[in-house]
């Protein structure tokens, strides 16, 4: 299985109907040039897995290394999804381990993500990988009505 790290506007171009179907908040017009310039400042990376037709991305994971006093070095996984006829292949858990082999090779602590309450074959998936329930996240907009 082949991993890819996506390091131009083309290696985005290419995840971009997978990206696309799983954050359907993306405005198609500029997420492209969005992704490429969170790369450039904000630590971010996108890795994903090519089709069989090699068309597009069947799976892809985007990630960002990170520095807090409460957990020291981090890598925060923003996103993982895998498009739906290529699931139960194991293109996840591969992307995980990716980035799992990252951390280690990089000093870094501990891998976090957040999922979705009923995202229940995605919390099999991270508990099977060495997860556990951490904490509950919390979150509020800024202009408070």
């Amino acid at each position: 299985m082949q991993i890819l790290k996506a390091k131009t506007l083309g290696d985005i171009e290419f995840a971009r109907e997978t990206i696309l179907q799983f954050r359907q908040n993306l405005d198609p017009a500029t997420f492209v040039k969005q992704t490429y310039e969170m790369m450039e400042k904000e630590y971010f990376e996108l890795a994903y897995i090519p089709s069989e037709d090699n068309k597009k991305a069947a799976a892809f994971i985007g990630y960002r290394t990170m520095n807090m006093l409460r957990t020291g070095k981090i890598i925060y996984v923003d996103d993982l999804f895998t498009l739906p006829e290529y699931r139960g292949h194991g293109y996840a858990g591969a992307l995980l381990d990716y980035v799992h082999k990252e951390a280690e090779e990089n000093g870094v602590n501990t891998v976090h993500l957040d999922s979705g309450f009923t995202l229940h074959p995605a919390h099999r998936l991270y508990l099977n990988k060495g997860y556990v329930l951490a904490c509950h996240h919390f979150a509020r907009p800024a202009q408070a009505k």
